[in-house]
């Protein structure tokens, strides 16, 4: 028999995250070969899970379905006998940390490579704010502070991307279109095609002097809270840049606000927080220097959701003919 692949929706979830039954149908006609080999329902807010769970051998949803209190996240071998995935319609996954709840016979996969055209488009916005000194300008704008700031291009300086992945991928050929010689690190430091060289993070603090702009996207581990630190940020020269896309917690940002208020830095672009919601009255927002995008960098309003489901029919259709997922979630890594 075919597999039931579910997906579960939040009618309170903003609308560039909506599993809606219309934009899986429009999934399905678009991937006619892959819906062909497997079922599809739609469900919202848990109407008639339970017994849906009972017969579905694929998930999708987001990571506040599986976390939320209704869903029987650590009773899935019995309450989803039949169920061999799981994907969530993010790419950070450090919120259901620890996977001890993923039973052996069930594989999570997540939504990595979906963000990446729209992170290519914030990476070169972003470089060029950096570049031209944006955040100073915006943060005299609002003392109404005359003070010109004349740059030169980006072309020919170091940008260093830490965290290599499909995020940091893109920024690394935002970088490169922009002329930026780019340096990459990353746990397994293999070449990457936009990096002019690969390091691993033994390696940070010595290439940390070297970068007019550093970017931080790796993903959110043990081994990477705050691995930008007040030691990193007073390695990085006088005048450089920084850029969050990752997770808030990989970045001390208490020690970032010394480092603006002092000038050590020229800019800091961050996309991430801690905690998130940023809350009212939190001291990063008056801090100079600094512009504040509120976690919306990498999600397309228009192409987010038919990429993940594109993704996730062309995982039900491995699935289905007992392939390799794509996207898999390694636990010991934690991404």
């Amino acid at each position: 028999m075919k597999p039931l692949i579910h997906f579960e929706d939040g009618s309170t979830r903003p609308d560039v995250f909506r599993i809606t039954a219309a934009r899986v149908a429009a999934a399905r006609r678009r991937n006619p070969e892959a819906a062909a080999l497997v079922r599809v329902s739609c469900g919202a807010d848990f109407a008639g899970l339970d017994r849906t769970l009972l017969r579905a051998g694929g998930l999708v949803c987001s990571s506040a379905t599986l976390l939320d209190p209704g869903f029987p996240l650590r009773a899935l071998a019995f309450a989803a006998p039949h169920l061999k995935w799981i994907h969530v319609i993010g790419a950070g996954v450090e919120s259901l940390m620890p996977l001890d709840w993923l039973h052996p016979g069930l594989t999570l996969t997540n939504n990595s490579g979906v963000h990446v055209k729209k992170v290519y488009e914030f990476g070169l916005m972003s470089l060029l704010m950096i570049n031209a000194r944006v955040p100073r300008i915006y943060s005299q704008q609002a003392r109404g502070e005359w003070k010109q700031q004349f740059t030169g291009s980006p072309r020919g300086k170091t940008l260093l991307v830490v965290g290599l992945g499909d995020m940091g991928g893109a920024m690394a050929k935002a970088g490169r279109t922009l002329g930026m010689r780019v340096l990459g690190i990353r746990r397994t430091p293999k070449p990457h095609p936009h990096a002019e060289k690969v390091h691993g993070p033994e390696d940070l603090h010595r290439l940390l002097p070297k970068a007019d702009v550093v970017v931080v996207a790796t993903p959110l581990t043990p081994d990477t809270q705050h691995v930008i630190g007040a030691r990193e940020l007073s390695l990085m020269k006088a005048g450089a840049g920084l850029i969050n896309i990752g997770r808030g917690p990989v970045l001390d940002q208490a020690a970032l606000e010394q480092a603006l208020r002092s000038g050590h830095l020229s800019g800091a672009v961050l996309d991430v927080f801690d905690p998130e919601p940023l809350p009212a009255g939190h001291s990063l927002w008056g801090a100079p220097n600094v512009y504040l995008s509120p976690h919306c960098s990498s999600d397309d309003n228009d192409d987010y959701m038919p990429m993940t489901l594109d993704l996730a029919f062309a995982n039900a259709a491995r699935l289905a003919r007992g392939r390799k997922l794509a996207n898999v979630v390694d636990p010991a890594r934690g991404y």
